[in-house]
């Protein structure tokens, strides 16, 4: 009896990553500098200063990798500041995200409400903000915020670099076993019963 034949090659595994945040993805959403200020001036918001958020983050991250020196390796301390200043970009890329989908909604109602026949979107009672302007002021404060956030990462993403010594990357996390879960095993095994 001849035995089919095998190949002498491992099967190559496909391991499926999901995306982390990267500083990219933070400055396509959030606001920069200059739309943050006009974002203020327009709608009467405070201005946020920038450069000193960034500087005080960058310090933040320094300082504490000053303390900890003593206690952490060389790689223990790049692991653990991977792990910090992602949280920083994955914050900010969230709030980007949030400010992105608020602006959308702002500039839908905004829309909506400057079509003279529509009933549902005509100014609220006198003294009352029509729901057009709410979403616009929203979007704005989320912007503002967003904005902030933005330049606590950069100040963290600068810091890394410093006291790493090279730039900062997304860790990529492998998805956990994709389509291996325990319902669709039970799910695959209750559907042969059919067969």
């Amino acid at each position: 009896m001849a035995k089919p034949a095998t190949s002498s090659r491992q099967s190559a595994r496909v391991v499926a990553l999901r995306k982390g945040a990267t500083l990219e993805m933070v400055r396509l959403t959030c606001p920069d500098s200059a739309q943050a200020l006009k974002i203020a001036e327009s709608f009467g918001t405070a201005i946020v200063d920038s450069d000193g958020i960034r500087d005080l983050h960058e310090r933040l991250i320094s300082d504490t990798a000053d303390v900890l020196s003593d206690g952490l390796g060389e790689k223990a301390m790049q692991i653990h500041l991977q792990r910090i200043v992602g949280a920083f970009v994955g914050s900010a890329h969230g709030a980007g995200q949030f400010y992105s989908r608020a602006v959308t909604e702002a500039r839908d109602a905004t829309a909506k409400a400057a079509n003279d026949s529509r009933d549902e979107d005509l100014d609220g009672p006198v003294g009352y903000d029509s729901a057009a302007q709410r979403k616009r002021e929203f979007a704005a404060d989320t912007g503002v915020q967003a904005h902030a956030l933005r330049m606590a990462a950069e100040g963290a993403v600068a810091a890394y670099k410093q006291i790493v010594g090279e730039t900062w990357k997304a860790f990529d996390r492998p998805v956990e076993k994709p389509g291996c879960s325990l319902d669709r095993k039970a799910a695959e095994a209750q559907m042969s019963a059919f067969d």
